[in-house]
């Protein structure tokens, strides 16, 4: 994901400035990384250098002062080029879970059972958090779910493969 972009498509319903766009991205991209207020700051910077965004106003409501980001032409042209690029699928494994049981041999069906375990409970912690009802977050949760789910059966397939290797 490119902050950048994500900042451009806040940008695009209004003029924000980095307090209200770092809050704002950690509420509609809930259940992921939250932004730091200087990888914000960085971010406005690098795209009012590249022409993508441009400072619309100061403003100072009793508070420290505040620069608001409008996006530019060029940045809805970038935002829209971006929005509209396949994404291709990852060329490699590089998953943590993946390269614990390549190494562990043998102690590897214990490890995938324990990792069985910690993925049914993080996925009862998700449901859970459906309930909430907030769009962004059930958007996430069922993200999140999906991709433990995928994992799990990952992890029956490698446990019946280490039988059969281990009864043959």
């Amino acid at each position: 994901m490119s902050t950048g972009h994500v900042l451009l498509g806040l940008l695009v319903e209004r003029p924000k400035h980095g307090y209200e766009l770092k809050k704002e991205h950690d509420h509609r991209l809930a259940g992921a990384k939250p932004l730091a207020y200087g990888q914000v700051y960085a971010t406005l910077q690098r795209l009012e250098r590249d022409g993508l965004a441009e400072v619309a106003e100061t403003q100072q409501e009793g508070g420290p002062e505040r620069t608001v980001y409008a996006i530019t032409d060029s940045g809805r042209a970038e935002l829209e080029r971006w929005l509209n690029t396949v994404e291709p699928s990852a060329p490699y494994v590089a998953s943590p879970l993946f390269a614990r049981v390549a190494v562990a041999g043998k102690a590897a069906d214990g490890y995938l059972l324990r990792q069985r375990e910690a993925h049914l409970a993080r996925m009862r912690e998700l449901t859970a958090e459906k309930a909430s009802g907030a769009p962004a977050r059930v958007l996430a949760a069922d993200y999140a779910l999906q991709h433990l789910d995928a994992d799990l059966r990952w992890i029956e397939t490698a446990l019946a493969r280490m039988r059969e290797v281990s009864n043959a």
